[in-house]
């Protein structure tokens, strides 16, 4: 296997795990780098699956005794099974308009222009929600109700547009219905195990006859890549949340679309990676 090759599944992974879980677009990062290290063409579609499921599992290491709680559980304890409610009534706008559109959003908006431009106006909404005055009524995912996860997940349906933020969309979304923000956060960490295992598996079927026995080596180091960058992004966000907000993410956002689109512009890089 070429080692740049592997380098560069490397620093895909590390992105990919750095950047699912916080509200700065994973997607849009991934797409941004790609373009940068000429990682195209159609391994890459069944490598970013790859990489998801690993950061994914990282969720499900985390959150190991929740998970394992819940699926002892759900036949005898209501709680397990509303939690699993709340999971698949969040999940099912984004599936559902992710079936219907998907493919008219990744032909003309999966190109670093509309990302970036896709940066800045999540980062405006962002520093809007953080400025309003917070009123929280919802201090626990168990407290959730199912009209507060429906709104969730229509707030992820957002994130079918590169560059937004699956993560950005679910957490602040939340936030804006009265979530708190480590109930907004937990519950997108958690939402994020149904959404990624689904896409993965639809995109795996749907690139089946792309899987090589040559490729495994790549895959396997933007696997492990993006489970350890992932596990350590959790739990620092965990901590993260308790005493700051999301303004930083934000100014980041706004900082990073910038450069995307001064760079294109004055044709200093060639985002299209051709």
């Amino acid at each position: 296997m070429d080692l740049l090759l592997l380098f560069k599944a490397l620093v895909l992974g590390i992105v990919e795990g750095l950047t699912e879980f916080l509200p700065i677009s994973s997607t849009g990062h991934l797409i941004l780098a790609g373009s940068l290290l000429h990682f195209d063409g159609e391994v890459s579609k069944v490598f970013e699956v790859v990489i998801q499921a690993g950061a994914m599992l990282a969720i499900i290491w985390e959150y190991r005794e929740r998970f394992s709680k819940v699926a002892v559980g759900f036949v005898s304890d209501s709680v397990s099974r509303k939690f699993v409610l709340r999971l698949a009534v969040a999940f099912m706008p984004a599936a559902v308009f992710g079936l219907a559109f998907s493919k008219l959003i990744k032909r003309y908006l999966f190109q670093p222009i509309p990302v970036a431009a896709a940066f800045v106006v999540g980062a405006l909404v962002i520093l809007w929600v953080e400025r309003r005055k917070a009123n929280v009524r919802v201090d626990s995912v168990d407290a959730m109700s199912l009209g507060d996860a429906l709104k969730v997940g229509l707030a992820q349906t957002l994130a079918l547009v590169p560059g937004t933020s699956r993560s950005g969309a679910t957490i602040i979304g939340g936030m804006l219905f009265g979530l708190s923000r480590r109930t907004a956060t937990e519950f997108s960490f958690f939402l994020a195990v149904p959404t990624l295992l689904a896409a993965a598996g639809y995109d795996l079927f749907k690139n089946r006859h792309l899987l090589r026995r040559e490729d495994l080596s790549l895959f396997g180091v933007g696997f492990i890549a993006a489970f350890i960058s992932a596990f350590f992004c959790v739990r620092w966000l965990l901590r993260y949340v308790s005493r700051h907000d999301f303004k930083a993410f934000a100014w980041y956002r706004i900082a990073f679309g910038a450069v995307i689109l001064l760079t294109a512009y004055t044709g200093i890089v060639n985002w299209s990676g051709s």
